[in-house]
């Protein structure tokens, strides 16, 4: 195997797979720039303070569904690996109608919960109430967003990761040339902004689609009702998803806590936090295209029961982590002032960031084993355990912030906030690297191979190659 799979094969695949994925994520601050440029041109700023507001609810409200994209991945990969096509089918006309189902639900229910959310972002009245008008638009693109993760994860468990590059920057595009036409050739303002992004993101699941068509025609078989309309179908997709649902809400609620945290010690060190993120934000782009292919390539070494090529692969990725999140440590060390400069031009938020400089050169060299763990188990579809990950961090996180606060003086708070934030991603880190331990001396080996690999006929029954 490990002739079969030497290791500049796995990184030639891993890169492969990664490539698209990195260069797709450079397309999405490129759109909340235009985003922001546009309605910043506008003559008051309302505007572009309701398109933040709004913006801020939904990234948060769709990526609590992000289980979507992830868990078809991991599912898709393994069925791959087992060469079974009508797995691999059925797999994406469960997800799309879950989505589906999600999406109709967040519009019926849409009034109330962007009521609470824009509560809860507590932003000026005027705002707010055209932030509710946005959100109001933004909501009816729900399906077509959901329905874009599943076919994201779809093609990515088929190790078609140019496809995430293609609609992402179809959307996009189509996006930014809207946000011109509505907003300056129409004179529209933040509504304008809400429904370009809406058209965008129908845009692409028709480009979906049309990209689904012409890969079931590749594969055997057909669409089967009682795996699409029976839920005694769904068991597996059903427990992965509510595990990767729980964890996300969790890590939400982490981001989200250090962000209140923040502002409570005032405007300047909120502004100061949130600059920083940014940094996090940048070195995530690289490390989610690595964590991705993890996901892809391990998923179908799962399935085809070759744990030899699964353990080349997470090396792969490994060395490309490394070398990232290393890269990024050094940047930020020698060049994080002049980063911050980039980011903001108020002196007192500049001096303020870079006295939290040394927390960002340890995070990318802590956090780089959560994302690539992330993805390997992901593959492995081992939910259950990154979902422990973040309960198991949120348990040193919050008694750390709450000792920070209560031992050190007031002008180290927010560097005890810093390290109670470093702590959850460092429990988190170390809790998917004791199960990965574990998993790889006991179960993720040789010894716990099927017998064969299963495929599936034309009508759906099992059989032995």
């Amino acid at each position: 195997m490990s002739r079969a799979n030497p290791p500049g094969a796995a990184r030639q695949r891993i890169w492969a797979l990664a490539w698209p994925i990195i260069l797709s994520n450079i397309t999405v601050p490129l759109l909340g720039l235009v985003d922001t440029a546009v309605v910043g041109h506008l003559p008051d700023s309302r505007y572009l303070a309701a398109v933040t507001l709004g913006a801020t609810l939904f990234s948060f409200l769709y990526w609590g569904f992000g289980f979507l994209r992830m868990g078809t991945t991991g599912l898709t990969a393994q069925a791959v690996g087992r060469e079974s096509d009508s797995e691999v089918r059925h797999l994406l006309g469960q997800s799309l109608l879950l989505a589906a189902g999600i999406g109709a639900v967040l519009i019926l229910l849409s009034t109330p919960l962007i009521a609470l959310g824009l509560w809860l972002l507590d932003g000026s009245e005027v705002a707010t109430d055209l932030a509710a008008e946005y959100a109001q638009i933004r909501i009816l693109s729900a399906p077509a967003v959901l329905a874009n993760y599943a076919i994201l994860g779809w093609f990515l468990g088929q190790q078609n990761s140019r496809v995430t590059l293609a609609i992402l920057v179809l959307t996009n595009g189509v996006n930014i040339v809207l946000d011109l036409l509505f907003v300056v050739g129409l004179g529209m303002t933040s509504d304008g902004v809400a429904w370009a992004t809406v058209i965008a993101d129908y845009t692409a699941l028709a480009f979906g689609g049309w990209l689904i068509v012409r890969q079931l025609r590749l594969l055997e078989g057909r669409f089967l009702s009682h795996r699409l309309f029976r839920l005694s179908a769904y068991g597996e997709l059903f427990r992965v998803n509510a595990n990767l649902f729980v964890r996300t809400l969790g890590l939400l609620f982490a981001m989200a806590f250090f962000t209140s945290r923040g502002a409570v010690q005032g405007d300047t060190v909120l502004a100061a936090n949130a600059v920083l993120l940014q940094f996090i934000m940048l070195t995530s782009y690289a490390l989610d295209g690595f964590a991705h292919a993890a996901e892809a390539l391990t998923g179908r070494a799962v399935g085809r029961g070759r744990w030899e090529e699964f353990a080349a692969m997470v090396r792969g990725a490994a060395t490309f982590s490394l070398a990232t999140a290393g890269a990024a440590a050094l940047a930020f060390l020698l060049g994080g002032e002049w980063l911050i400069a980039l980011l903001t031009g108020l002196p007192e938020v500049r001096a303020t960031a870079a006295s939290y400089l040394p927390w960002m050169v340890a995070m990318p060299l802590i956090a780089v084993w959560s994302y690539l763990l992330d993805g390997v188990f992901i593959g492995a579809t081992a939910i259950r355990e990154m979902r422990n990950s973040i309960f198991a961090g949120l348990a040193a996180y919050l008694p750390a912030w709450w000792l920070g606060q209560a031992l050190l003086p007031e002008a180290l708070t927010n560097h005890g906030l810093w390290f109670a934030f470093t702590l959850f991603t460092a429990v988190r880190s170390a809790t998917l690297a004791a199960y990965y331990r574990h998993y790889r001396r006991h179960h993720w080996r040789p010894a716990t191979l099927p017998a064969t690999p299963r495929r599936f006929d034309k009508a759906g029954e099992a059989r032995h190659r």
